[in-house]
């Protein structure tokens, strides 16, 4: 089992950037083979997936944040970051972290990982 938590989040104005990290600790033993996403929650709305990448580094984004945001990890760090850039007041929500298995293909852009950090709240104001 993993434990995550995230940092980083904060109150911006549109158009500003914020760097969210995530810190993996427990058993971190198969990190590097990991599938790891970020995902966020707006108040009375849907968990919805923003980042993943693979153990190979393979990405995939939602369609509303590429372009803006990056997704990367540092295997040695057991670390998960998302740089978020041209933030919008759309992009308010609650941002965690989260960690699975990865059994081969591309990672899943749904919140259905096991692994869940506790979350870090960004609010964007125009």
């Amino acid at each position: 089992q993993v434990h995550l938590v995230e940092s980083g989040g904060g109150a911006v104005q549109a158009g500003g950037s914020l760097r969210l990290s995530c810190d993996a600790s427990g058993d971190t033993s198969n990190y590097r083979y990991y599938c790891m996403g970020w995902f966020r929650q707006a108040p009375e709305m849907e968990r919805e997936g923003i980042a993943v990448i693979g153990h190979d580094g393979r990405t995939d984004y939602a369609e509303s944040v590429k372009g803006r945001f990056i997704i990367s990890r540092d295997n040695a760090k057991n670390a998960l970051y998302l740089h978020m850039n041209r933030l919008k007041p759309e992009d308010t929500a609650m941002y965690y972290c989260a960690a699975d298995i990865e059994y081969g293909g591309k990672c899943p852009l749904h919140p259905t990982y096991n692994y869940w950090g506790q979350g870090t709240q960004v609010t964007v104001s125009s």
